[in-house]
This record gives C-alpha cells, sequence and structure tokens, in this order.
C-alpha cells in the first residue's frame, strides 16, 4: 500500500496556497445573484415587449440600454444552464449543428409562434472552451457593461430557441425554453420569478463563508464521479462511534462509505490565517484513535497559505492522519486511489 499519510512538509510541496480559479468563478457567479434579483423587472420587460420577430429581443436590449452580458446571465440563470453543459456544448458543436447555409456557416432550424425560422451562426463554433469567461458572463465579466456580438448573440438564440430545433437532445438544449414564452406577459412572470425564486433559495445558504461551501462540493462532486455508484457518498455526515461523546456521531465534510467501512473526510482551505484549524489539530489525535479502533480510517484535505502559516497545527494533524492531500484534481486522485484501497 502507498504511503497516504504525509508529513507537512510532503503536503505543502504539493499545496495550492490560493483559491483556484474555477472555485472563485463559481464563488463570483453566487454574488452575481443580488444584481440579477434586481435587474429581473427590466429582464421580465424585454422579453415581453418580444412580440414581433423572434430577433426582436436584440434591439429592445440595445434601446433600454440593458447590457448584453447581463440579459445573457439572466439567460443563463433561468435556463441552468450553466458551465459543464455550456463546455460540452462548446466540444460538440460541430457534431451537434452540422446543417450549413451557402456560405457553408453553421445554422440552426428553429419554431416560434408556429413558423419556421433559421439563425445562421456567427462566431461558434468557437476556438478552446466555450465557458462563462468569453463570454463575459463571469465575475470579472460582468463587472463591466457589455454589448452584444456575434458571440453572445449566438449563444442567446441557442438558450432562447434550442429546444424547439432538431438537436434539442443534445448537451442539455432541452431546458432552453424561454423563446417560446416570448411576448407572453403571465407565462414569463410566472416561469422567471418561480425560477428565480428556486436559485435565491440555492445561493442564500452559500453566501456565508461560500468558498468554503464551493471547495466542499466541488470533491464531493469529483469523487462521485471517480468512484462510482459502488460507493456511498455523503456531505455533512457523521459515523457512529463507540466512545464518541455524541450519540448523534463523530461529524464529518464528506463520508464515503463502502460495505459498511468507511472514511471521514475533513476539508480545510484558508488563505487567511483562522483559528478553525487549530480546533481541528486539537481534535486530530481522539478522533482517529476512535475512529481506527472502529476499522474505518480519516483523510484531511487541507490548503491555503492561512492554514500553512499555522504549521503546528498541520503537522499535528498530518501526525494523526491515514491520508492528507491538498486542493487539486491531481491531489483528489490520490484520495481516490486512498478510498478505493482503504474501502476494497
Amino acid at each position: 500500500m502507498t504511503n497516504y499519510a504525509r508529513d507537512i512538509i510532503t503536503l505543502q510541496s504539493y499545496a495550492a496556497m490560493w483559491w483556484p480559479e474555477n472555485l472563485k468563478d463559481k464563488n463570483a457567479t453566487i454574488s452575481i445573484i443580488p444584481r440579477l434579483l434586481e435587474t429581473q423587472d427590466d429582464f421580465i420587460s424585454i422579453l415581453q415587449l418580444s412580440k414581433k420577430t423572434p430577433t426582436q429581443v436584440f434591439d429592445l436590449v440595445e434601446a433600454a440600454k440593458f447590457p448584453a452580458n447581463l440579459f445573457l446571465k439572466h439567460l443563463v440563470v433561468i435556463s441552468d444552464y450553466g458551465g459543464e453543459p455550456m463546455k460540452k456544448l462548446g466540444k460538440s458543436f460541430t457534431n451537434i449543428f452540422t446543417k450549413r447555409d451557402q456560405a457553408a456557416k453553421p445554422v440552426m432550424d428553429y419554431v416560434w409562434k408556429g413558423a419556421n425560422y433559421q439563425y445562421v451562426f456567427e462566431s461558434m463554433p468557437v476556438k478552446g472552451e466555450l465557458d462563462n469567461k468569453k463570454l463575459n458572463i463571469d465575475g470579472k465579466g460582468l463587472q463591466l457593461d457589455k454589448p452584444f456580438d456575434g458571440l453572445k448573440r449566438d449563444m442567446t438564440m441557442i438558450l432562447l430557441y434550442a429546444s424547439t430545433s432538431e438537436v434539442s437532445d443534445y448537451a442539455g438544449l432541452d431546458v432552453c425554453i424561454l423563446g417560446s414564452l416570448l411576448g407572453d406577459e403571465v407565462a414569463l412572470e410566472h416561469h422567471i420569478k418561480q425560477n428565480y425564486i428556486v436559485v435565491s433559495q440555492i445561493t442564500r445558504g452559500a453566501n456565508a463563508n461560500s468558498l468554503g461551501q464551493l471547495a466542499q462540493r466541488y470533491i464531493v462532486e469529483y469523487l462521485k464521479e471517480k468512484l462510482g455508484d459502488e460507493f456511498n457518498i455523503t456531505s455533512n455526515g457523521s459515523i457512529i462511534l463507540q466512545g464518541y461523546g455524541k450519540t448523534t456521531g463523530m461529524p464529518f465534510d464528506v463520508v464515503v462509505t463502502k460495505a459498511g467501512t468507511k472514511v471521514g473526510i475533513e476539508v480545510s482551505f484558508q488563505v487567511t490565517t483562522n483559528s478553525t484549524i487549530e480546533r481541528k489539530a486539537a481534535q486530530a489525535s481522539e478522533r482517529q484513535a476512535l475512529m481506527n479502533t472502529a476499522g474505518h480510517k480519516i483523510a484531511y484535505v487541507i490548503d491555503g497559505a492561512g492554514n500553512f502559516e499555522r504549521s503546528a497545527a498541520i503537522s499535528t494533524i498530518c501526525q494523526h492522519s491515514d491520508c492528507t492531500v491538498a486542493y487539486s484534481d491531481s491531489e483528489f486522485d490520490v484520495l481516490v486511489d486512498f478510498l478505493r484501497e482503504s474501502l476494497s
């Protein structure tokens, strides 16, 4: 078996130290929700007024001096068409939209108010990944108001009408239904406000310490994808242990179970110094002893410049951990290997 119990020097050599860009982008998306809610009525009004042609929205957005990137962000959030489906769409674009016009440009045939239309793509497919940054709808991009360009128009048309196209079964495009509601004041307002209730409920709990929660959520999703259905993975779980004071069990950020054997995982990513790691260090010895006695194991994901400032606490945790990794995909692969070996 590989020795997964690293010391602090080894652990720090793998550490990212600062928040990864993907988590900062997700956190920025959460922080934009208040602005989306503030501009929701204007967004709805533009869609309600779009009654003459399926592309009238572009003229109305311009006339209202509504930022095109903010309008597009509304569409993305309402359609729940985020980063992953967008990346799949970008990678598979030429395989999805195979039809071409006379100039060999890709087109999308779609239906609006019972009539057939065709949209000729201006900028798609794009080089590299299709993502929020490229569309100016990530946290940084939304700090500046941007007008429509070819790529934003392409993505807007997809989000409005792709569900009525022949390729709606691909890349999750069946959720792109807003275009079918254009001009219908009652249906639009109901659909959008109901969806924003869900959005605001999801994000409300994430606003406090959101980067930490996103870090934990990303690990859970990563482990589920890599380990498959044989392993049960629970976020904010607990393990019942003899000798532990609370009947509800010992809490862990993540619990991984297979055939009754468990691994409890604690996640700590602190860019600024924080006393939480001191508390975890004080509990580390007892927690490992109780877990190992019951036939279970304990692992830690530790990263961040603030944590490594408290070297004594990190060293103590490393001494009382069955597996210690830093915060990156390659490090999570080490954790995956440990889980497979420990729960085989």
